[in-house]
């Protein structure tokens, strides 16, 4: 029959598309229930108008692995996917597009505007995950699913109005970290702090009410007649125009006399009081602190604790407010950006005799997750949801490992934010997302109802009001929406089923996925979604959503700076794909990630997969090539130890194992490779239990490439040089093969099913996406017979027959003998029992050696002129008469003496010096006397093979 034509090279531009394609038109990855065991996972949502990055390549691939390997383990693998709305994310495009057609947010309607944002989400939502097929991510992409799709936009709703009626929502002005860019309020973790080079102010407050007691200033500073002054020091002078109090502690003795009297703000024509109060620490600053209630929580505290008045002078969008007493000088500052009128006020202040002095400052500044803008505390009506409630069965049940962290270091992080936690900020100033299901009626926004539509909330406000006449009309919804995270710590539920939360009757997907298996996520994300998602699953379903946590690292670029598109360090990962292939490009993601660590991403590690790939194909298309016939053929030893049914066969299982006792089914190189096999797969299987998947992955690299490529593919050719591989050593050689392509294949899904399927045709139901996953122990692959014979003893001796043949090749390299050149060898094992183990496997040399003569002798003595060296208590001789130039290589052995005795005498020189000795590091000193013991040694070896050949 005619050969197969194999590529001579891997294509993967032409495997990757043609096998998406075949996975997706079979359903290989859509999961119904049924009655195997659930293995569940759901994909961190990513933002649905975004692009495929590089931790979103990272996150995927190794959810991929884990999918796809429980996929094989025989378990009904669901990895659902999906897309988050992103509230503030998608907000800003649509408002940059509409800016672009000339028109405003202010200009549309609520619908109108939600018609914008729709068509932006269908023009450009979906995009990333069309790219995770690319990247081969085997979700059941019939089940994907988006949060703003009506049945999760209800669970939403449901969430909301279910917490609010157990005492959990409420509503109330409190400091809020407020983004003047999206112009919305964010929760404390959406804001991301920085070290940054500030400027301290200090500023002088003159007092109104005359001088000190003394007559003299406060803290250093000018006295001007009768008048005096307080000094305070600010990082946002533009603050002082809300400013309400000065406060000092009420135990410091420089300012006793000052309680109760009165100050004027600079620039404002207001007078402020001077108060006392314990959080003031007197040995910080100037002992004196200016109370702006409406910009900075503290200040907040304060204020309500001495009744003070609330300045507001920040508009949403980051300008200057117009406020109560402004000088004429500050009125200008109205409408301005606020980083423009701290430079002014700067330099008003100075003019006006108020500055101080100005103090370089490092210090933190909130920026904002999202749009990266400064963020600034603002006094706001918003809505919260008390945490302390919902946050102690989280925190229980991860100390007690009921849910697992992997690295467990992060569970120090998990319970130290726990166990400080703070209510949470949901609503935002925005029009995409969902919205708060509250309905207010009569004057102002005093009255309201909580409902799940517009139809229950005027019976609930009908009730409420004891108006019964009240209509739709008298009611307005809230405008805001909730927070993006709202809707996805309910997704690991509302994925299963969106009406759980309102019926609490799971339906049929929830009961059987629910809780799932293993979450894949970034550390960076553990406060916003992971921590929010345990309190979601136990206080709406009383159980915990997820088994297991593992936290992958951040990818960074060599100068370990977070790659992202706007640094410009990020390489566009379908640009990687398209250079190095899927499943290059993985391998390359993978190997740079140890667990639980951040990855310094380099592209060569892209390469090294790419290298791999065709590493791979080359062995397959060597074995190809020297088929006889087009059938592969099927090895029945490795059927009964390997194949589908052995697990269900006890005869075939007691086959296999005969097979390898017996010694003459399997030779030792079989025996030695299914031992390694066996060996990988145990430690595979423990690198999996830790999410060390990077180790996993390195295991089975080595494997393919060292043990199968370099070593069992060259023992198994035949003895006539040029012959085509004995067809019973081809058809063995396949059989592994397949093995290590289904260890492989969640690492490398597309090479392994383009090479499983060319090796034999298979069916749909062969396909080997869903194939088992490969099961020996490493008592099966044992012969049984002890250790002396068994799978230990196996590779250990194999391991020395390899070692021996690097052993002989390092000697032709060093005498440059020409690699077929014959050689006549000679043995000395340590032992009989090992000279004899050693001589019944010496076809194993003659495969791999070129080789005239080989003898091996417990008693043997050095052949004249022979190289010779130690291996493993084995003694290798290799004769050399008649194979070199013994004049030649006197010359050559001279040379390498008198350089090195050169060598020598410098060093001796150097330690021969007193000052040297005594003047240096012991450890130098140290250094330079082991470089002379070397090269004695070595001058002693040289002169030695010297004598050899005389």
């Amino acid at each position: 029959m005619m050969k197969r034509e194999i590529p001579k090279q891997y294509q993967p531009e032409e495997v990757e598309p043609k096998w998406a394609a075949y996975w997706e038109e079979h359903g290989y990855f859509h999961s119904e229930p049924d009655d195997r065991e659930a293995y569940a996972v759901v994909i961190p949502p990513p933002n649905v108008t975004g692009v495929l990055h590089m931790g979103h390549m990272l996150n995927n691939t190794i959810q991929d692995v884990l999918v796809r390997r429980a996929r094989m383990l025989g378990l009904n693998a669901c990895w659902v996917p999906g897309t988050d709305h992103a509230s503030i994310a998608t907000e800003a495009k649509v408002v940059q597009r509409l800016r672009k057609q000339g028109l405003s947010k202010r200009d549309l309607t609520r619908d109108e505007f939600l018609k914008h944002a729709w068509a932006w989400t269908e023009e450009h939502g979906g995009i990333i995950l069309e790219q995770l097929k690319k990247l081969g991510a085997s979700c059941d992409w019939k089940r994907t699913r988006f949060t703003l799709e009506e049945g999760l936009y209800e669970a939403v709703i449901d969430a909301f109005v279910e917490l609010y009626d157990r005492g959990l929502i409420y509503r109330g002005r409190r400091m809020v970290n407020w983004d003047p860019a999206a112009q919305t309020a964010l929760s404390d973790e959406e804001v991301i702090y920085r070290e940054v080079q500030s400027r301290l102010f200090v500023v002088r407050y003159p007092v109104v009410d005359g001088a000190s007691v003394d007559g003299s200033a406060v803290d250093g500073s000018a006295v001007d007649g009768t008048s005096a002054f307080l000094t305070i020091a600010t990082t946002r002078p533009e603050t002082i125009l809300a400013d309400t109090a000065i406060c000092v502690h009420p135990d410091d003795p420089r300012y006793q006399s000052w309680i109760g009297r009165k100050v004027r703000v600079p620039l404002t024509n207001r007078v402020v009081p001077v108060i006392a109060d314990e959080y003031v620490e007197m040995d910080f600053g100037t002992g004196c602190l200016k109370i702006t209630p409406a910009h900075d929580e503290n200040d907040y505290m304060i204020g309500e604790r001495h009744s003070l008045d609330v300045i507001d002078m920040l508009n949403a969008d980051g300008t200057v407010a117009e406020v109560p007493g402004m000088s004429e000088v500050a009125a200008g500052y109205v409408g301005e950006d606020r980083f423009v009128v701290r430079k002014r006020i700067v330099k008003d202040l100075e003019e006006a005799g108020f500055l101080v002095r100005v103090e370089d400052l490092t210090n933190k500044v909130g920026y904002s997750e999202r749009t990266d803008a400064v963020i600034e505390p603002r006094l706001s009506l918003q809505w919260f949801c008390d945490m302390e409630e919902l946050s102690r069965p989280a925190l229980e049940h991860v100390m007690n490992d009921d849910i697992r962290l992997f690295p467990e270091k992060f569970k120090n992080s998990y319970r130290n934010w726990m166990e400080n936690i703070r209510d949470w900020c949901i609503s935002r100033q925005l029009w995409w997302g969902h919205r708060i299901p509250a309905w207010y009626f009569g004057e102002g926004e005093e009255e309201y109802v909580i409902a799940r539509s517009a139809e229950e909330a005027l019976v609930k406000a009908r009730e409420k009001s004891g108006n019964a006449s009240m209509s739709e009309q008298d009611l307005w919804q809230d405008e805001d929406v909730l927070d993006t995270w709202f809707s996805s710590w309910l997704w690991p539920i509302s994925v299963f089923d969106p009406e759980f939360i309102r019926t609490g009757e799971p339906n049929r997907d929830l009961e059987y996925y629910y809780p799932t298996q293993d979450l894949v996520t970034a550390p960076e994300i553990m406060f916003f979604w992971v921590a929010r998602m345990v309190m979601a699953g136990y206080a709406f379903a009383g159980e915990k959503p997820f088994s297991n946590v593992y936290y992958h690292g951040i990818v960074r670029d060599e100068k370990r700076r977070k790659m992202s598109k706007s640094l410009g360090n990020s390489p566009d990962p379908l640009d990687l794909i398209a250079t190095y292939g899927a499943d290059g490009t993985r391998v390359g993601m993978l190997f740079s990630s140890p667990a639980g660590n951040d990855l310094l991403f380099d592209e060569k590690l892209c390469e090294q997969g790419r290298n791999f790939s065709n590493k791979i194909w080359n062995a397959f298309r060597f074995l190809t090539m020297n088929l006889e016939r087009d059938d592969v053929g099927v090895d029945p030893a490795l059927e009964a130890l390997w194949g589908e049914d052995a697990a269900e066969s006890g005869v075939k299982e007691t086959v296999g194992k005969a097979a390898l006792s017996d010694g003459t089914t399997f030779n030792l190189a079989d025996r030695w490779l299914i031992g390694r096999i066996a060996e990988t797969l145990e430690g595979m299987e423990r690198d999996f239990e830790q999410f060390r998947l990077n180790e996993a992955l390195k295991k089975i690299y080595s494997l393919i490439w060292d043990d199968f490529c370099d070593w069992y593919i060259e023992v198994s050719k035949s003895d006539e040089p040029g012959a085509n591989m004995p067809q019973e050593n081809l058809t063995r050689a396949f059989g592994l093969f397949e093995v290590l392509m289904k260890m492989l294949h969640p690492f490398m899904p597309f090479l392994t099913e383009e090479i499983w399927q060319q090796i034999r045709q298979r069916t749909p139901e062969d396909a080997l996406t869903i194939s088992k996953w490969p099961s020996i122990s490493w008592t099966e692959a044992s012969t049984g017979a002890g250790a002396s014979t068994g799978a230990d003893a196996d590779l250990v001796l194999f391991a020395r027959l390899q070692s021996l043949v690097r052993a002989v090749r390092n000697i032709q390299a060093e005498m440059n003998l020409a690699p077929r050149q014959e050689l006549s060898l000679v043995v000395k094992p340590a032992s009989l029992q090992e000279c004899q183990l050693l001589e019944k496997e010496a076809w194993v040399l003659k495969r791999l050696l070129p080789i005239a003569s080989l003898v091996f002798d417990v008693n043997a003595e050095k052949p004249k002129a022979s190289a010779a060296t130690l291996i493993d208590g084995i003694e290798v001789f290799v004769p050399l008469e008649g194979l070199i130039d013994f004049d030649k290589e006197r010359t050559r052995l001279q040379k390498e003496i008198d350089r090195l005795q050169g060598f020598m005498s410098g060093i001796e020189k150097k330690l021969s010096n007193e000052k040297f000795v005594a003047n240096a590091p012991a450890e130098v000193v140290e250094k330079e006397r082991k470089k002379l013991a070397d090269a004695k040694r070595d001058v002693s070896f040289l002169a030695d093979q010297m004598q050899e050949f005389m």
